[in-house]
């Protein structure tokens, strides 16, 4: 499991509650004990998830090859076959995309004439900001990305769905450039890269010069 943070996310601390490790699901990652019949094992080979098996190293008749060279579909093998690794890549690309996510939500005004959509730690500004505009009767609504890489299936259904969209980040406006590039709109970045958080102030502004 990977978790991408942004910067003020991970240099800041709060008290956090640790659950019950006991409530937690089980973690089944289903190792293989032994080969399959007659069949030799292909470390490489992929479920209808496009998970590789696994097997506890050491495993007689279950061996693995392991490195960074690119390996052939299946069996594992040391592979420079140009059409193999186009697959693998492939592969690769479509076992993360096929990840489920949840879609993503829009709180706010049905009929906004701006959406603010923003990740990580910009949410307490984002949503202050867009309360402030609200209570001035301005019509906002915001969604916030939890998950990026997939990105949430409905994501183009929400973008597509309102005139403007305002995206604050505190970078050079990454995710504004892969949304503009991924679903073809037209999302307004707003970036700061000052080193403080987004401030919901600021943000109130941003929204406010746009409606």
């Amino acid at each position: 499991m990977i978790f991408l943070s942004d910067l003020y996310i991970a240099n800041s601390s709060e008290p956090w509650n640790l659950p019950d490790a006991a409530s937690l699901p089980a973690i089944d990652p289903n190792l293989r004990t032994k080969p399959a019949g007659e069949q030799p094992f292909l470390p490489y080979s992929r479920d209808d998830r496009l998970a590789r098996p696994w097997a506890v190293p050491g495993t007689p008749g279950l061996a693995h090859r392991i490195g960074g060279l690119e390996k052939q579909d299946g069996t594992g093998a040391i592979s420079y076959d140009g059409e193999n690794h186009q697959r693998m890549t492939d592969l690769r690309a479509a076992k993360v995309a096929g990840v489920d996510v949840p879609d993503l939500e829009v709180f706010g005004d049905e009929d906004a004439d701006l959406l603010v959509i923003g990740w990580g730690s910009s949410f307490g500004a984002i949503r202050a900001g867009v309360r402030r505009a609200r209570e001035g009767g301005k019509r906002v609504a915001t969604a916030h990305f939890h998950h990026l890489n997939p990105l949430p299936a409905n994501t183009g259904e929400v973008l597509r769905a309102y005139e403007r969209v305002l995206l604050p980040e505190m970078n050079g406006g990454q995710l504004a450039k892969v949304l503009r590039a991924e679903f073809l709109v037209d999302v307004e970045s707003y970036s700061k890269v000052k080193g403080q958080p987004l401030f919901a102030a600021e943000l109130e502004q941003e929204i406010l010069q746009r409606v």
